[in-house]
């Protein structure tokens, strides 16, 4: 932040609205935009100008609010707005709630979530340089239509006209108020004061104290932006993709610029918490979600999504989803591959097609390749798992845990029925449904020998094409015998 905005004694963040065009039973401000609430943009905004008192002004869905609140910022002050006349009453309710009156006073939305804090730091620098009594953040836009038009005369702000109040000439200007402000503490308290509802909406205009100051012969100033997406806010699910998509192409924009190569940026989506080295490559359709990270000359994807993963230098991932799970340097993962919470994948480690695990620590260089579950087990270093095997660690009572020792290998179709332990450089037959303990160097062979019976399909099968294709094979067996 720079020196100019520093020191701001109060932020208000308006999150009273109803929200009804989202028609959902959430509160609009917890809807996600690239895996943080648009709530948690606006407060992250807000203190960044480190002021000394941050009100967040709350009013429909609350009690959600409230409760998002004390997760990403308990030091906020909550005021209640009830009944919800209009943003210059909500502002009202705001400073109420602060015990001392501030000197200036930022006004903002929870609903704005491509607001930076950059741009409220410009905000209040240009306020205090012009010595405005209420600086508006504004910006010109190709099409205005619903937004207020601002006015000026000489180069400042007279008044905000609404579009439904504006004549034809007014309709033309593209200068858009935002609804976002900084004032002189003094004005803000006396224009508020003067608000009344006796208007169509019945509610209180905070652009009325924009009238009150001009009344005053205070200056009125604008802070002109050239990015109208910081200024849009969120009333539908529309408005909720447009803003997501954007959002998420300026997150890509800033990784690819940092070395980390998007293939295709219109398919991949990076949420704002994840965290990627330089040359990471990022291939068609990944997802990455929450505190994911990925180490230096990793590929992801295509076709993966990743929740709370971490990712080592140099690994490959093709085709999986994955939540909660380590994947070491040089491992590889898919295609279509499962790994859920508890999963450690060790470095040139792999877990191939068809795979799931859980709860499961597989040693690095250790292979499950294909078709297992593994699900609370630990494969030691250098271990080998079979196609088709099942860790069987859930007895419909308690789950138990199974041990694969390391250079250990077992074959394929064997089922490993937990709580057991294979020690160091043993063996399983494939085909063997494990229940003791395997010791070292040793083969485990838990199958019955195989019996052939003569003459059971034509005992048991008389007339069927089973019969008739043993029959000719026959014959022609001992055709060629002769």
């Amino acid at each position: 932040m720079s020196q100019a905005a520093a020191g701001v004694t109060a932020v208000v963040v308006l999150a009273a609205g109803g929200g009804t065009r989202m028609k959902s039973r959430r509160s609009k401000l917890l809807h996600e935009l690239c895996g943080r609430s648009m709530l948690s943009y606006a407060i992250t905004a807000a203190t960044s100008l480190e002021p000394d008192h941050l009100v967040v002004v709350v009013g429909h869905e609350r009690e959600q609010v409230s409760e998002h609140l004390a997760e990403i910022a308990p030091y906020a002050v909550q005021a209640v707005q009830e009944p919800q006349l209009g943003t210059g009453h909500a502002v009202r309710v705001g400073l109420d709630a602060l015990v001392e009156l501030p000197s200036e006073v930022v006004v903002t939305y929870g609903d704005v979530p491509l607001l930076t804090g950059e741009t409220l730091a410009g905000l209040v620098a240009e306020h205090r340089a012009a010595a405005n009594a209420v600086t508006l953040l504004t910006s010109v836009v190709d099409v205005p239509t619903g937004y207020g038009r601002v006015v000026r005369e000489h180069g400042q702000v007279s008044r905000v006209v609404e579009e439904k109040d504006a004549s034809d000439e007014e309709r033309d200007v593209r200068e858009i108020n935002s609804g976002i402000y900084v004032f002189d503490a003094e004005t803000l308290r006396d224009g508020l004061a003067e608000l009344r509802t006796d208007n169509a909406q019945g509610e209180m205009y905070l652009t009325d104290v924009i009238a009150h100051a001009n009344r005053l012969g205070r200056t009125v100033g604008a802070h002109l932006i050239d990015d109208p997406w910081q200024t849009q806010g969120v009333n539908d699910r529309v408005q909720l993709a447009s803003l997501s998509k954007e959002l998420n192409r300026r997150i890509l924009v800033r990784w690819m610029r940092d070395g980390v190569t998007v293939l295709d940026p219109e398919t991949t989506w990076v949420a704002d918490t994840v965290d990627l080295a330089e040359d990471v490559t990022l291939l068609p359709n990944t997802i990455l979600r929450g505190a994911t990270s990925v180490a230096q000359g990793a590929t992801i994807g295509p076709d993966v999504m990743l929740t709370d993963v971490e990712v080592g230098e140099g690994a490959h991932l093709v085709k999986c989803h994955a939540t909660l799970a380590v994947i070491g340097d040089g491992a590889e993962v898919g295609p279509f591959s499962y790994l859920r919470p508890g999963t450690r994948l060790g470095a040139k480690g792999k877990i191939g097609a068809f795979v799931e695990a859980k709860n499961a620590v597989i040693g690095d260089g250790a292979k499950v390749p294909h078709l297992t579950y593994c699900g609370d087990a630990e494969v030691g270093d250098g271990a080998n798992i079979g196609a088709g095997t099942i860790f069987a660690n859930y007895d419909g009572v308690t789950k138990s845990r199974t041990t694969v020792g390391k250079a250990s290998f077992v074959g394929s179709n064997s089922v490993l029925v937990a709580p057991v332990t294979i020690a160091d450089g043993a063996y399983v037959a494939a085909g063997s449904a494990v229940t003791e303990d395997v010791g070292p160097g040793e083969l485990a062979i838990a199958r019955s020998r195989q019996r052939n019976i003569e003459g059971w399909v034509a005992s048991r099968r008389p007339g069927s094409k089973t019969q008739q294709a043993a029959e000719e094979a026959v014959r022609a067996e001992k055709g060629d015998q002769e």
